[in-house]
C-alpha cells in the first residue's frame, strides 16, 4: 500500500509540475459531500451527515481531441452518528484524498463545455482512527483507503467548473468490534460530492 501512495504522490507531483504551455491549468476547488456509512450488521444504526472538502487542483489537456486528466490534493471531512446497542458515537473522518481522473470534454462553443470523468482516488487518514462506544465496543477507521470516482461537470468561461460525482469505496474502510469476543464487522463509506472549482 505504501508503494501505491508513493506512486500516487509522484504522479501528482509530476502533474502539478507540468508547465502551463503544455496545456495545464491550475486552480482550487471545494465542495460538499454526503457520506453513506454502512456496516455489515443490522445491530448498528447509521446517521449520515454532510461533510466538505477543499484543496488545489489541476487539469491537463491530452493530445487526443476531447480527452484530459485532472488531479487534486484535497482535505476531506466526513462524519456520521453510529449507534450500537449500548451507546452512540460520532465518527469523524479526516483525510487527504488524491483523486486522478480521466475526463472527456464536449465543447459547447468557446464559452462553455460539459465533461464526463472517472478515475481512482487514494485516501490517507490524518485524524482520529478509533471511536469507542464502550471499553468493549469500538469503530475503527482504516489508515488508508482506495476508491473510484464517477461523475460529470460543466465548465464556463474557461475558469469556473461545477461537477458532481459518486465516490465508490473499494474494500472495507472501517471495522466495528462488538462486546462479543472475536466478533467484528466490516464498514464501508461511499459518498456523493458536489464541487465548485476556479482555474487561474
Amino acid at each position: 500500500m505504501k508503494k501505491i501512495f508513493t506512486l500516487a504522490v509522484v504522479a501528482l507531483t509530476m502533474l502539478f509540475a507540468t508547465p502551463a504551455h503544455a496545456g495545464a491549468d491550475f486552480g482550487v476547488k471545494g465542495g460538499f459531500n454526503v457520506s453513506s456509512f454502512s456496516v455489515s450488521s443490522e445491530v448498528f444504526d447509521m446517521n449520515n451527515r454532510a461533510g466538505w472538502f477543499i484543496g488545489p487542483t489541476m487539469k491537463f489537456t491530452l493530445p487526443l481531441v476531447g480527452l484530459g486528466i485532472d488531479a487534486s490534493a484535497l482535505y476531506d471531512y466526513r462524519s456520521a452518528g453510529v449507534k450500537s446497542q449500548s451507546s452512540e458515537v460520532t465518527v469523524k473522518q479526516q483525510q487527504i484524498v488524491l483523486p486522478v481522473n480521466l475526463r472527456y470534454n464536449i465543447g459547447l462553443g468557446d464559452a462553455a463545455s460539459i465533461f464526463l470523468f472517472a478515475g481512482p482516488q487514494w485516501g490517507i487518514n490524518i485524524g482520529d482512527d478509533n471511536f469507542k462506544f464502550s471499553d468493549a465496543e469500538s469503530y475503527s477507521l482504516k489508515k488508508s483507503n482506495f476508491s473510484v470516482n464517477l461523475g460529470f461537470g460543466f465548465t464556463a468561461m474557461s475558469h469556473i467548473q461545477v461537477s458532481a460525482n459518486y465516490n465508490v469505496n473499494c474494500g472495507k474502510s472501517s471495522e466495528v468490534t462488538t462486546s462479543k469476543v472475536g466478533e467484528s464487522f466490516n464498514g464501508h463509506n461511499n459518498v456523493w460530492q458536489i464541487s465548485l472549482g476556479y482555474f487561474f
